[in-house]
């Protein structure tokens, strides 16, 4: 099998292509990122790999996206602009990169002949939803920008099976934290956020009251999930959307005292005003995913945080 992993770079997939490498399965991983929001720092470690390549181009050039995947048999499209705060800050973008930039890899795994094509998605799909856990086939109203393009890519996937018969299987992902995440980034996510404050004894700030929840899902679930969806050969596995998530739900309250008493320290708490566009709970189904691609919740979210809190220590 010889893969190529849109947005290689970044967080979610410089951990999958590691994996990939390391798969007897798999013949030839590339990698097509134009770094604006990976690094190549996480890559740097493969480049020597015999089965590794790295092409520093932008997924909206559909010529050269055409020239560089064709000979490969998947493609797990992680290249994508997230966070929502970002999105309405500059909707273009993020509608230019998310929406046409995805277009453009569906159309050119249909101009290749490529077997299927995994989607990054997003649990912001389900938006205005209050209903909990959150099952694949009941979403509310987007509530930013990010969300919209997100639901985007979903119905583009359905549109190319229907209309041209390409293979995909699109994955919500579920507030994905790891190792290789960067709490640096202007848009950084909570985790590397409060974990580089207690790390350097500062004070996190929490946007709302802190009773805000998530289903936090540690990198190595939703490389896992990939690399099944990769290589399912169950036809009534693909052409679907699946929660990628651990089926829990923890407040931004229980994450500072479990980073509390992950590192030792204790700091104090600023509390802000709520972000635009965010939702309040949210929490997976996960009975799909389990059921069609075997997938399982091995790394839960103590275990992650810790994990994550002590690389973060090793590595900043």
């Amino acid at each position: 099998m010889k893969v190529i992993v849109t947005g290689g770079a970044g967080f979610i997939g410089s951990n999958l292509v590691e994996a990939l490498l390391n798969d007897d399965r798999v013949e030839h991983v590339r990698v097509i990122d134009n770094l604006s929001n990976g690094y190549y720092s996480n890559i740097e470690e493969f480049i020597d790999h015999p089965k590794f390549s790295f092409y520093e181009d932008d997924i909206r050039n559909y010529d050269r996206m055409v020239e560089l995947t064709e000979g490969f048999d998947a493609i797990s499209h992680q290249a994508a602009l997230g966070s929502v705060p970002r999105s309405i800050e500059d909707p273009m973008i993020s509608t230019e990169v998310n929406i046409l930039g995805t277009v453009n890899i569906l159309h050119t795994a249909v101009k290749n002949n490529i077997d299927r094509v995994i989607l990054a998605c997003s649990s912001s799909t389900y938006g205005d939803s209050k209903a909990l856990p959150k099952v694949e086939d009941v979403i509310g109203n987007p509530l930013s920008p990010y969300a919209i393009t997100k639901y985007a890519v979903e119905l583009y996937a359905e549109v190319f099976k229907k209309t041209y018969g390409l293979n995909y299987i699109g994955f919500r992902y579920f507030n994905v934290f790891g190792p290789k995440q960067n709490p640096k980034n202007p848009y950084a996510a909570v985790i590397p956020i409060f974990c580089d404050a207690f790390i350097n004894g500062k004070s996190p700030k929490i946007n709302g009251d802190g009773h805000t929840s998530r289903d936090f899902t540690y990198v190595d679930n939703a490389v896992q999930a990939n690399v099944k969806a990769i290589f399912t050969a169950k036809p009534e596995a693909l052409n679907q959307i699946y929660n990628v998530a651990c089926g829990e739900q923890t407040s931004l309250n229980e994450m500072v005292d479990m980073l509390a008493e992950i590192s030792g320290k204790k700091v104090d708490v600023e509390y802000g005003p709520e972000r635009k566009g965010d939702v309040k709970h949210s929490k997976a189904d996960i009975s799909k995913i389990e059921n069609s691609l075997e997938y399982q919740s091995n790394v839960k979210f103590k275990e992650g945080l810790a994990t994550v809190y002590e690389w973060y220590q090793r590595n900043m």
